[in-house]
């Protein structure tokens, strides 16, 4: 079984300006500490016309549903991988090393009108029998509200 993940995150900027928010170490930082990540690791590298980038971070687990509790731990680590082949287009994996859950896909950010559009498009798989779609709602709706946070931040960073 597997969950999609559709999310569109608008900006009142120029794909230029979106583009280079998501290069910039400082932004992937400030969206962590938005979401009271414990601890953080950003890494982005320039390959080509794109860029390479890997947020790995820890998150407390407070408020998960008994029946995942067991799964995540008081702690989740988090691993964000992000291939953009160009500044407007990536690939997405995410990872909870350790446990068998896998999330991957694309992002994709279109400009029309002066708003700026990141479509994030993610496959979610949890292989764990009889909770595993119930895991995979949850982490949905976890991610669902980390990209909520991103636009948040994002919107913010980009009228600085």
């Amino acid at each position: 079984m597997t969950t999609r993940l559709r999310h569109e995150l608008t900006y009142d900027a120029p794909a230029d300006a979106v583009a280079a928010m998501l290069a910039d170490p400082a932004f992937r930082e400030e969206v962590c500490d938005f979401q009271g990540v414990v601890r953080k690791t950003v890494v982005i590298e320039p390959v080509g016309e794109g860029m390479h980038v890997t947020i790995d971070q820890w998150q407390r687990t407070a408020g998960v549903p008994s029946f995942a509790q067991r799964f995540v731990g008081e702690e989740t680590n988090i691993v964000q991988r992000e291939i953009w082949s160009t500044p407007l287009l990536g690939d997405i994996s995410v990872s909870i090393p350790g446990k068998p859950a896998d999330m991957t896909g694309t992002a994709r950010i279109d400009e029309a009108d002066g708003v700026t559009t990141e479509t994030v498009d993610l496959t979610i798989k949890v292989g764990i029998p009889l909770v595993g779609g119930k895991i995979e709602d949850l982490v949905s709706g976890l991610l669902l509200t980390a990209y909520q946070a991103e636009n948040k931040v994002g919107r913010d960073y980009l009228a600085r």
